[in-house]
């Protein structure tokens, strides 16, 4: 009776029992059966993967590249997970200080020893962050500017990271510290709508009010941080630019944290995710809330 419930198997030169043969033919039919539920409820492989959390920090890798004449390089960021989904992440652009200038290849570790590059480089940069109820984890870009920059120079730093990254055009940042700070103000002024939200820490630049109106008109959502005791670039060119976009009555009004010492440093303290100085929120959350297409929170 035995011999009468095998199958002889000529691949395998041995013969299986029909009991073995059924639990296969059934095991493949539960996986048909599974799969077609999957496929039936708009599940695939890749939307899980997508929605699996970030748990590693992201790498910060160094990429030499003709941005423009004024970009030789930066360091991109991607999340750990970046090459196992097919989702588009939020992009933040940091933009260095003076010092940090260079060509954009044997210079571009000069970044490191400020803010958002060095907490990547050091791991300390949260692989996510949590933003009413929703998970986002940020492709980070610091470009490297040979010479002050101009916005366009900003610009073509975002149509390459656009071009060469999944980037969600929706949620696009722009930060930056000094030098960068005043460079976060001009790109505002001149693309308002290019861009989510914007934070500008001690930042050196001087526009007139009717500039700053574009921020205010275009309802771009602004938190600017200085110190009060800043030498270099003086407390009163944060407070006057804020004041001026708040004069304009945005929908979404400007804001800014001045702390009382700190000297021309305000950037270690704002770019710390552990600064939560708005509503519990570190700059990376509060930036978060907002989407280019709406002005408003997110979710």
């Amino acid at each position: 009776m035995q011999e009468n419930n095998t199958v002889y198997n000529p691949l395998y030169k041995k013969s299986i029992t029909m009991k073995t043969v059924l639990r296969f033919t059934l095991s493949l039919c539960t996986a048909a059966i599974i799969l077609a539920g999957c496929k039936k409820e708009g599940l695939s492989a890749a939307a899980l993967a997508d929605n699996v959390p970030e748990t590693k920090p992201a790498i910060q890798t160094a990429v030499t590249a003709d941005v423009s004449a004024a970009i030789g390089g930066f360091y991109k960021a991607l999340p750990a997970r970046y090459d196992s989904t097919t989702k588009k992440y939020p992009l933040l652009v940091f933009l260095h200080g003076v010092g940090e200038t260079g060509n954009g290849t044997t210079d571009l570790s000069r970044l490191l020893v400020n803010a958002v590059p060095r907490l990547l480089d050091q791991h300390n940069f949260p692989p996510q962050f949590t933003v009413n109820g929703a998970d986002y984890s940020f492709i980070v870009i610091n470009p490297q500017f040979k010479t002050w920059p101009q916005p366009a120079d900003v610009n073509d730093m975002i149509d390459y990271a656009i071009a060469h990254y999944r980037i969600d055009e929706t949620r696009i940042y722009v930060a930056g510290l000094s030098m960068g700070g005043g460079n976060t103000w001009d790109y505002a002024i001149a693309y308002p709508n290019r861009v989510a939200a914007i934070v500008p820490i001690s930042g050196a630049s001087w526009p007139s009010r009717d500039q700053l109106g574009n921020i205010a008109k275009a309802n771009l959502p602004v938190w600017a941080f200085h110190n009060s005791d800043d030498g270099t670039v003086g407390v009163n060119t944060t407070i006057t630019n804020v004041d001026n976009v708040n004069s304009f009555n945005p929908a979404i009004p400007a804001k800014k944290t001045i702390w009382s010492s700190g000297g021309h440093d305000a950037w270690t303290k704002a770019t710390n995710p552990a600064t939560k100085e708005c509503d519990g929120q570190n700059m990376y959350e509060w930036m978060l809330q907002y989407k280019r297409d709406t002005g408003k929170t997110a979710n």
